[in-house]
């Protein structure tokens, strides 16, 4: 398996619509079954969040690999979605796209991400606290809980 040295990255153009279409599907796959429905990503147009969102795409061998999907707010960024594809996952890729959206933020003078996670999605919630991020508040949603995490920069 390749290391995170062969990865690069890379904004989206409008023309990576149908891959990241793809790359979110199969990465929030293995979800369906844990809560019973498709996670709302896997639902997305993003032909029409690639107008309005940005996007930052990793690419390993050409290919997309995982993706960031941000929103920027007055003051904070917000994470829509971070994705990777399953055959990369465990190797670090969605902690260095959460990296992104940190210089993203800097870059834009803001000292605050805000991101939202199904509470059935333990690895991401578990991943977000180890990055820093910590719960804000959780509310049900659809069956389930939605989980509201916030991380504050130096």
């Amino acid at each position: 398996m390749a290391n995170n040295s062969s990865i690069r990255f890379r904004p989206a153009e409008a023309a990576d619509a149908a891959a990241i279409r793809d790359i979110v599907r199969e990465a929030y796959a293995r979800w369906v079954p844990v809560i019973g429905r498709e996670p709302l990503p896997m639902r997305a147009d993003y032909d029409k969040a690639l107008q309005e969102h940005q996007f930052d795409l990793a690419i390993e061998n050409g290919r997309i690999v995982g993706l960031i999907e941000t929103i920027t707010h007055d003051d904070h960024i917000w994470i829509e979605n971070v994705a990777v594809a399953s055959e990369a996952q465990g190797r670090g890729i969605g902690r260095k796209l959460l990296e992104s959206a940190e210089r993203t933020a800097d870059e834009a003078g803001l000292r605050e991400l805000r991101l939202l996670t199904n509470g059935a999605f333990e690895a991401n919630v578990s991943l977000s606290k180890r990055l820093g991020y910590a719960i804000d508040r959780e509310e049900p949603f659809m069956n389930g809980t939605t989980v509201y995490m916030s991380k504050n920069l130096p």
